[in-house]
């Protein structure tokens, strides 16, 4: 074995198959034999060359695989040897940047003044096989990553990623418990996942938006433990979180919707006095109409910027997948192999023809 499938983006919506050569390992690094590889939202941006990026690249930053080779030094950092399955964090981060010595290592930009991560670092950038649109990718001395039960599909296991993003958006970050009236905005991958993780913790109400497009997915969200869902656009949101709420508001908004901005300024309308609202959807840097920025002055709502997951939002996914006690895998809605890629990632940005898509991966050995 001495080369690799791998999927090479060389521009925007260009992407080739090519055999790349498998590197040597040192003692503090490892190879990872690529089970599944989960896309979401910044898949596609990357593909439409939305993201600042060098190419060629190899895409995938959600990898789970099985260990295939790796260092000794390695091998005892992390707590994994050869054959064990692992998920494997995004970021790469530095360790020694004032972010990371602070403990946000989810904001390194110690690489050069830029992330680091798996599907962002060039093919030039040795030993290249930086992405897990591959049979094989590359596990940097830096790599962050959780050994996950062998049992699970690989299907199943690769959910570790949005349902880790959904503990740190609609948990971790806001400080949910038990008792709390949490509102997600957004029925995506995410926006799910901040159901369960929000559930998990002990939400007493929990409230998802959508569109009418959005029907699949809101049926779906009450099924993973979401007591109210609204069609925004069949009614008036406003009235009916105060209805819900008896006139209160929420304790936390979850603002996780993709590229629409009024979530952002109808978020400080559903918050309770004192709530706390986390902003997690990307905008494409787009200002946001009718924010009204007094309302948080007046309710003292505190808002937050969410970017990244952290290892303990990850590992308390993986737990939960692991326990079977939620029944995640109706996320997933679409398998691809390697050779369609481009089309994986077409679907779940819905452009393609093929249903209603929620949560797809690539499977290699498909």
């Amino acid at each position: 074995m001495k080369t690799t499938r791998a999927i090479v983006q060389t521009g925007p919506k260009a992407l080739e198959m090519r055999d790349l050569p498998i590197p040597e390992i040192d003692d503090d690094s490892a190879l990872l034999r690529v089970e599944a590889c989960g896309i979401c939202g910044s898949d596609a941006e990357q593909y439409d060359g939305l993201l600042p990026v060098s190419y060629p690249v190899i895409p995938g930053h959600e990898p789970l695989g099985v260990i295939e080779r790796i260092g000794d030094r390695a091998a005892q950092r992390w707590g994994v040897d050869v054959g064990d399955r692992v998920a494997v964090e995004v970021l790469i981060p530095c360790s020694h940047c004032a972010d990371c010595r602070g403990g946000r290592y989810q904001l390194c930009r110690g690489s050069g003044g830029e992330m680091s991560g798996y599907s962002y670092i060039p093919l030039s950038r040795e030993p290249g096989l930086w992405g897990a649109y591959a049979d094989y990718m590359y596990l940097d001395p830096r790599s962050i990553v959780h050994r996950v039960s062998p049992e699970l599909a690989p299907q199943t296991a690769v959910l570790f990623n949005p349902l880790g993003a959904g503990f740190r958006w609609a948990v971790e970050l806001p400080r949910t418990g038990p008792g709390d009236s949490v509102m997600i905005l957004g029925p995506g991958q995410r926006g799910l996942a901040s159901v369960i993780a929000a559930r998990a913790a002990g939400a007493d109400t929990i409230i998802v938006t959508g569109l009418g497009r959005d029907a699949e997915k809101l049926a779906l969200a009450r099924e993973l433990g979401a007591d109210h869902v609204i069609d925004i656009e069949q009614e008036n949101a406003r009235r009916r979180v105060k209805e819900i709420t008896d006139g209160r508001g929420v304790d936390v908004v979850v603002e996780v919707s993709s590229y629409a901005t009024q979530p952002v300024a109808e978020a400080l309308h559903y918050v309770a006095p004192g709530g706390r609202v986390v902003l997690a959807g990307v905008k494409g840097f787009k200002q946001v109409p009718d924010f009204v920025s007094d309302l948080i002055l007046v309710k003292e709502i505190t808002v937050q910027g969410a970017f990244g997951v952290t290892s303990r939002a990850y590992r308390s996914a993986i737990r939960l997948i692991e326990s079977g006690r939620v029944p995640i895998e109706r996320m997933h809605t679409h398998d691809f192999s390697l050779e369609d890629a481009e089309l994986a990632i077409q679907t779940l940005a819905g452009r393609a023809k093929g249903g209603c898509s929620i949560h797809s991966c690539l499977l290699p050995d498909a």
